[in-house]
């Protein structure tokens, strides 16, 4: 259904993220993969959504000069929320361990943002998911670093790893959004476009 909408667009997806990639895959989107590098900085005054909605329209901002007329770029952003500070990718282990420390026996939310950019508009949409976890040990956290690296994933986690399997008790909201991205906005989104209606 969709790839018939969207057959006289080029989708270009600005993410490296093997799960981003697919996603749009398994929503049936034709797309190819164009990454800029973006200096990931925010304003210190942003929270929550405020964050994800500027990172997103950020990673846009490199690509405005050279969109054709029949592309749709989509950017995107995730971040953990989580005592009023934002958790983004750990930098070392021992950030990942401090962040899954302080995640356990703990709800978090997961927040995420996409921007759709094409020459004519820009519109940015966010979603946001909790996220409950178990009392994790020390052994399982470290089990879990040590094997699975998740040094390139927000608050230092995958829910669709082994952490997730063995620690998340509750998920409210959408378990996608929390893989990585918000899968029935970017559907909506995409239909919205392609039908030529306000987003």
């Amino acid at each position: 259904m969709l790839k018939d909408l969207l057959k006289n667009y080029h989708i270009i997806l600005a993410s490296g993220s093997p799960r981003r990639h697919q996603f749009l895959k398994e929503l049936d989107i034709p797309f190819i993969v164009r990454t800029k590098p973006v200096k990931e900085v925010y304003p210190e005054n942003l929270k929550r959504e405020q964050i994800t909605n500027y990172l997103a329209q950020l990673k846009a901002e490199v690509f405005l000069k050279e969109l054709k007329d029949n592309e749709i770029l989509i950017t995107s952003d995730t971040i953990v929320w989580h005592q009023d500070k934002a958790l983004g990718k750990p930098e070392t282990t021992s950030e990942a361990f401090k962040m899954l420390e302080s995640l356990s026996g703990k709800t978090h939310e997961v927040i995420s943002s996409v921007t759709f950019t094409t020459n004519e508009l820009q519109e940015t949409v966010s979603n946001v998911t909790k996220v409950t976890f178990k009392e994790l040990t020390k052994f399982e956290i470290d089990h879990y670093i040590i094997n699975y690296h998740p040094l390139d994933k927000a608050g230092a986690y995958g829910i669709q790893e082994w952490i997730g399997l063995i620690g998340i008790t509750h998920v409210e909201g959408s378990y996608f959004n929390v893989v990585g991205l918000p899968t029935h906005l970017v559907y909506r989104c995409l239909v919205d476009i392609a039908s030529g209606k306000n987003l």
